[in-house]
């Protein structure tokens, strides 16, 4: 089903004509839906110039702790003053699981400035910029995630009173360890796997036409109850839309069926991780591919790149310029790195290749795919990537590379003698890198972003480091 035409604002009267509410959301610094209902007298007559939300939700991680590390966005000097939420019209969908109400996800502004940290605006920005150039982009993005059994004894409703004693023996009855998959073994492509809840894998992919979050493919993964939702390719600003609402629907349609989706990039120790591989390209105005060749290249470097064009190549070269710089990216918590190690399918190096899934970027273009189809996936993020700072960290590396003209700086993985660059192997390694002066993050972003990012960050990296945990 393709997105329904957005609509305008003379049309929103009559388009919300049978509402009494509609649902707003704005998407945090991890990712992470921040919203509201709203009555829709309220909704109209804020619509064009936006209503005030308070500045906290980008000064708090994801359980609603205030950063350790002071930010310039909000602190509680200013009082944690509002932002500026102004609804997108593009955005406009309705959700089928909460009887079609409408949703709206926002900008946030200050003094009518686009806020430096709210992702929407930032690959708003850097694809306004790529238009400006001639280029337009489109992205595809892949998601695997663990489904759990939701516990039901001594669990939820009447039964769980709110002392802390009655929820620390709920807890200590249903620990994460003790979390049943849905489906036990390893059994990746099963047909018979999710028959087994068939109603639940089907209701996701029904629910995700109508929610405007299509999936091309869906089937079940290497890992006891894991799926993997490919998002149909769309637009770079819509498909980050798509990846944060598709989570949102999978948690939502999950409550119905008693399952509890998780998106973390590792669950569970000795088993695979949950990627989310982004695929990407560039076309021109017209729709070409950018990154096609029109015939093969007799004097490539390597036979690798014969069939991908001279921006092509630049972009990716940009790209693995800027891997290690950029990591946070890409891989924003500590329990990112865990996913990130050997023999797991998950890259731990600088690397590439043509249709090499053990490299950080896979080249897919002819004579695999159609010259249209030609992309990069990068397969560095996990399903808790942030995808509107991730992509705008792909784009921006790759404009970098394409107005600087780069070359290639290493050889595909399968032609190389020596061992390549490692990637940071922990948030802290990270971090340092992607906040650093001379960080390649620091060209590709406002450094107001960096800096805030890598405090929140600092914030995780302490907060764990005061954590006691089973090990």
């Amino acid at each position: 089903m393709a997105p329904a035409p957005a609509p305008t604002m003379d049309h929103l009267p009559h388009l919300l004509q049978r509402d009494s509410k509609v649902k707003l959301a704005g998407i945090d610094c991890d990712g992470v839906l921040r919203g509201k209902i709203m009555s829709k007298e309220k909704f109209l007559s804020s619509f064009e110039q936006g209503f005030g939300m308070s500045s906290a939700i980008f000064g708090w991680d994801m359980h609603d702790l205030l950063y350790t590390t002071e930010t310039t966005v909000t602190s509680a000097e200013s009082g944690y003053a509002d932002l500026i939420a102004v609804p997108d019209i593009n955005s406009y969908r309705r959700i089928p699981w909460e009887d079609d109400i409408p949703l709206f996800l926002l900008h946030f502004t200050v003094n009518a400035v686009p806020l430096h940290v709210d992702g929407r605006s930032i690959l708003r920005s850097i694809t306004s910029r790529l238009q400006t150039l001639g280029y337009s982009s489109k992205a595809g993005v892949e998601l695997e995630f663990f489904n759990y059994q939701t516990p039901s004894e001594d669990g939820y409703g009447a039964s769980l009173g709110t002392n802390r004693q009655d929820m620390a023996a709920f807890l200590s009855r249903n620990t994460p360890g003790a979390l049943r998959p849905l489906t036990q073994g390893m059994f990746g492509y099963s047909l018979t796997r999710q028959a087994a809840n068939k109603r639940y894998f089907h209701d996701i992919y029904d629910s995700a036409e109508r929610f405007q979050c299509n999936i091309e493919a869906w089937h079940t993964e290497s890992g006891p109850g894991v799926y993997e939702a490919a998002l149909a390719v769309a637009d770079t600003c819509e498909i980050a839309d798509r990846v944060t609402l598709f989570k949102y629907l999978a948690k939502s349609v999950g409550i119905e069926h008693r399952v509890t989706p998780c998106f973390m990039a590792k669950p569970t120790f000795g088993l695979p991780g949950n990627s989310g591989h982004i695929h990407i390209s560039l076309y021109d105005l017209e729709g070409r591919n950018l990154f096609a060749r029109d015939s093969p290249d007799p004097e490539a470097q390597w036979r690798d790149i014969e069939h991908l064009s001279d921006d092509g190549r630049y972009f990716l070269a940009g790209l693995l310029n800027a891997l290690p710089d950029i990591m946070p990216m890409f891989a924003p918590t500590i329990n990112s790195y865990k996913r990130l190690v050997e023999n797991y399918w998950a890259p731990v190096n600088v690397s590439w290749g043509l249709e090499d899934r053990l490299s950080s970027i896979r080249l897919i273009a002819p004579p695999v795919a159609k010259p249209q189809a030609t992309r990069f996936e990068v397969r560095i993020p996990g399903a808790d990537l942030h995808p509107h700072y991730a992509l705008s960290a792909i784009l921006g590396a790759g404009l970098r590379g394409i107005e600087s003209k780069m070359s290639i700086p290493i050889p595909p993985t399968a032609l190389r003698k020596d061992k390549p660059e490692l990637l940071p192997n922990s948030l802290l390694a990270a971090n340092d890198r992607f906040r650093a002066s001379d960080s390649i993050a620091r060209e590709i972003f406002d450094g107001k972003f960096v800096d805030h990012f890598a405090a929140s960050r600092e914030h995780e990296i302490r907060v764990w480091k005061e954590s006691v945990t089973d090990w």
